[in-house]
């Protein structure tokens, strides 16, 4: 009896459709990675997916547990270790790929910016639920956004623009809910869009400096002409849109899709897994995966709707607001209508620090479902 009634408020449909994420990213892993050996061992990549969803599901479970207003306490410890997180990688973090985001814990990495979104999420909730619906003022923003900048700063000079992008998404959609003006928030986001569009044009005519790498102002220039350098920097998408498009209606099926196999595909596990979904499961299989992210972002949405107080409404909504730009940003670069950032697809794409991350975030929105109309647990 007891146990019927704890799981009667547990938010199954998240639950499923979280679940059948986790296992459609562990068979594209399979696919993706089946041509990647490591030591020898073609399913190295595949087994070592699988041991970040096992770690994953438990702490998903862990932090539903956990009564999620007891973190509202504990937000400005929160926020000052994301910040000390931050600051240590960027002095003994381990550089790769033109980056350096990681710690090293023998085979094990830990990239601190993906955890960095959850701390952010929570002790900004906790910031903006004292001030609900008092941020009628222009100036109101102020501290909201300093609140973020600092971490965003630290991320960008990893560098990592995707992240600190998605860090931009989250303070608009919370911004919003907590009670900004729209129009203050257009104000801001169009000045900002405006002038980094300005900033770039500027640095490629006259050469002033400009806070991003080369390989990254490439992104952005390929973006605006995709045919610039098809060889080059325009490589990874061009491949993509042929992965995509030569798996029409119902794909080339598992293990099959040639771009991949045959590595013409770049990242193909990590950033670009989209493009493998394409080719070897189709328009019907991309459909199915979209279909599921709407599902948790529905979900999140009535989830944020029905919390009954504005700190879980406010973690709700930034939990929502990560999700929904990560699929948007990784989907659209995919198929060339955003420029490549770096993002990657939650639950899909591989990636231990961003899987639990993701893990933990629908862990949130459990536990504020299922305290919608409790007091404890």
């Amino acid at each position: 009896m007891l146990y019927r009634r704890l799981l009667k408020d547990v938010d199954f449909t998240l639950v499923i459709a979280v679940v059948l994420l986790l296992g459609f990213g562990l068979v594209i892993q399979a696919s993706a990675t089946a041509n990647m050996p490591v030591g020898g061992d073609p399913w190295h990549y595949t087994k070592r997916h699988a041991a970040y969803v096992a770690v994953g599901l438990v702490a998903m479970v862990a932090t539903m547990v956990v009564d999620y207003r007891s973190l509202a306490r504990w937000s400005k410890v929160i926020y000052v270790s994301n910040l000390l997180m931050l600051g240590a990688v960027a002095v003994m973090g381990r550089a790769a790929m033109g980056a350096q985001r990681w710690f090293y814990i023998g085979s094990l990495s830990i990239q601190p910016s993906e955890f960095a979104k959850v701390a952010i999420i929570i002790s900004l909730a906790a910031h903006l639920s004292r001030r609900f619906d008092r941020l009628h003022r222009f100036t109101d923003l102020a501290l909201p956004f300093i609140h973020v900048g600092v971490p965003v700063t630290l991320i960008m000079t990893q560098p990592d623009l995707g992240t600190s992008l998605v860090f931009s998404a989250v303070l608009l959609g919370m911004l919003f809910i907590a009670g900004a003006r729209w129009t203050h928030l257009a104000a801001v986001y169009g000045s900002a869009l405006a002038a980094a569009v300005t900033w770039v044009i500027l640095h490629l005519e006259y050469g002033i400096w400009i806070p991003l790498k080369t390989y990254q102002l490439n992104r952005l220039i390929v973006f605006a002409n995709p045919n610039i350098d098809p060889l080059g920097a325009g490589y990874h998408i061009k491949q993509a849109l042929v992965a995509i498009g030569s798996g029409h209606f119902l794909g080339k099926g598992l293990f099959t899709g040639t771009q991949s196999r045959l590595k013409f595909l770049p990242m193909q596990h990590t950033d670009f897994v989209f493009a493998v979904v394409g080719e070897e499961l189709g328009f019907v299989g991309a459909l199915v995966l979209l279909t599921l992210f709407l599902v948790i972002i529905w979900r999140g949405v009535r989830i944020a709707a029905e919390a009954k107080d504005p700190f879980g409404t406010l973690v709700a909504t930034g939990v929502v607001s990560m999700f929904a730009f990560h699929v948007l940003v990784n989907v659209g670069m995919t198929v060339s209508i955003m420029p490549i950032t770096g993002i990657p697809l939650p639950f899909i794409s591989n990636g231990g620090s961003a899987l639990l991350t993701n893990c933990i975030a629908v862990g949130l929105l459990l536990g504020i479902h299922y305290r919608r109309r409790k007091i404890t647990f």
